[in-house]
């Protein structure tokens, strides 16, 4: 009787999944919106002018608050001090209207509009940003990706909030737990959302024959409302925990300016910080150019009209059939049976050979990048498993580094090379988008999880908020040097599917050499001073 009164939610397995399965499919829906105009950057040069260096630009505007009016922090400070449930539905309503703006810049509304004429003759010259070379706008960039940078500049703070508000409730919930487990595990959830974007943005875009790009981010925008709605559900939840465990949320111990101070005189924080926007530095970007990359370098057939394969109903069976792989792939981690387990991996396999084999017959570059967060899925649960289990978390830091390096250098030299071979291009590629998605998940497996370690418990959210504000200084830098190298390694390009990729991607491999050799002094410094990155979570 006794042991019933001291259980709480968290207490109860399914109750403490539910609580991250709220948070990870509220992340499912950012990350949708995150990159909802990335499979479209032809559509929008030939629609709406933006050039690289525009589309370039309004990407790494998402970021530009978090970095530059030091949003993130504030974020971090607002989390210590309110509390998870605060901030969650917080950081979903302030996504919901800079979604709303992207998407209004976008309309045929806007064109010709008064706001169309204010951004057309204003924010060209912004003084003291202009002369660091860290504006936002520049003159020349169309009026329509101003206002769309603005929008998501606004997003950018939402999302970033969500996400160390995410990562909070799960050391919340999870500490002393499968916390590397629950981690990787709604980071693969949420990672689905980067395939779902490259499967349907383009879709609403070309949906009836009307190419239309509001279409796609309108769909985005309704998804954040469903993210709002989770959040709410989970602040009943965590609203519920609370008050079982008698526990106040972090308002009773506030935040200290002393803290920041505490945090970064840590070592072990700043390599885990530096490894963590290097990494991230050389994957968000790129998802932002990687299907205009593989239109530039694979080799595809217009589809006839009358096709099935042309048809608006395949987009709907492939995406069911990802779906079955990305199940069949993630519940194969939790199967106590061998049979089962081997029978769930066989059917995600042979549901992934066919979902590859409609990419390829649909002859588009987005339905084939679309493969990239897949076996992400299917190995993120092990991986934290193994964090969890026998730890190694550094290790995996390596490991993953070494294969962002091979993929990068792949793209960047051996993809070209294919563009002759239609079947041997479209192979090369969907393996090492496979082989990108899977380092991609060693990262939330071993790293968000090594953050506990290194910092005390009461500042955790500012933790997390100096590590994404670190990292959110490459997420701006690099989607903009991306677009500016495209432009002055290819002049007088102006077909939006010729461009030479080559040394984007070189730069991007670079990033992950010096991610490497910091991995190694992390694995170093941490056998030195014993920050215990290398050992599990869990004590058996």
């Amino acid at each position: 009787m006794t042991e019933k009164v001291q259980k709480v939610l968290r207490d109860i397995p399914m109750m403490r999944w539910m609580a991250l399965l709220l948070l990870a499919l509220a992340m499912f829906c950012s990350y949708i919106f995150m990159d909802i105009l990335s499979p479209i950057k032809d559509l929008m040069q030939s629609t709406r002018g933006w050039d690289s260096t525009a589309f370039g630009t309004m990407q790494g505007a998402e970021t530009f608050l978090n970095v530059f009016v030091f949003f993130l922090i504030f974020a971090g400070i607002i989390l210590d001090k309110m509390g998870v449930r605060f901030t969650a539905v917080l950081s979903g309503i302030v996504m919901l209207i800079g979604a709303c703006i992207k998407w209004y810049a976008v309309t045929d509304s806007f064109v010709g509009s008064s706001l169309d004429t204010w951004f057309t003759n204003h924010l060209n010259y912004i003084p003291g940003f202009d002369e660091l070379g860290i504006s936002p706008f520049y003159r020349g960039m169309p009026a329509s990706a101003k206002l769309a940078a603005v929008g998501f500049m606004i997003f950018g703070c939402g999302v970033e909030m969500a996400g160390i508000t995410v990562s909070r409730g799960i050391v919340k919930w999870f500490k002393g737990r499968e916390m590397a487990l629950a981690m990787g595990s709604e980071m693969a959830l949420a990672r689905l959302g980067v395939a779902t974007c490259m499967i349907f943005s383009p879709f609403f875009a070309k949906l009836g024959g009307h190419i239309d790009v509001s279409r796609s981010v309108a769909f985005g925008v309704v998804l954040l409302m469903i993210a709002l709605i989770m959040f709410i559900v989970y602040f009943f939840m965590d609203k519920k925990l609370d008050t079982q465990t008698g526990e106040a949320e972090e308002k009773d111990d506030p935040f200290k300016i002393s803290d920041i101070g505490t945090i970064l005189s840590s070592g072990g924080f700043w390599l885990v910080a530096l490894l963590c926007v290097l990494y991230y530095s050389a994957i968000f970007p790129f998802q932002k150019y990687a299907v205009n990359m593989l239109q530039c370098n694979l080799t595809f057939t217009a589809v006839p009209q009358d096709s099935f394969w042309a048809t608006s109903s395949v987009t709907i069976i492939q995406y069911v059939i990802m779906l079955v792989v990305a199940a069949t792939a993630f519940a194969s981690n939790f199967s106590k049976s061998k049979k089962m387990q081997y029978s769930l991996l066989a059917v995600s396999v042979v549901f992934l050979i066919v979902f590859c084999y409609m990419g390829y017959m649909r002859q588009s570059a987005e339905t084939i990048f679309a493969v990239f967060p897949l076996l992400a899925v299917g190995i993120t649960p092990i991986l934290g498993k193994v964090v969890d289990h026998k730890g190694k978390a550094a290790t995996m830091l390596m490991f993953g580094s070494l294969l962002l390096i091979i993929c990068h250098l792949t793209f960047a030299f051996v993809l070209p090379m294919m563009r002759g071979s239609q079947i041997g291009g479209v192979i090369v590629a969907y393996i090492t988008i496979l082989v990108l998605g899977a380092s991609f998940s060693l990262v939330p497996a071993s790293l968000w999880p090594s953050v506990p370690k290194l910092v005390d418990q009461k500042v955790i959210g500012s933790a997390y908020a100096l590590i994404f504000w670190i990292q959110n200084i490459g997420l701006w830098l690099f989607p903009l040097l991306i677009g500016k190298v495209l432009d002055k390694t290819n002049p007088g390009v102006t077909d939006p599917i010729a461009f030479d990729y080559t040394w984007p991607l070189v730069m991007l491999a670079c990033l992950g050499v010096a991610a490497f050799i910091i991995g190694i002094i992390l694995k170093r410094v941490d056998k030195k001073k014993g920050l215990g990155l290398e050992l599990p979570n869990i004590k058996e």
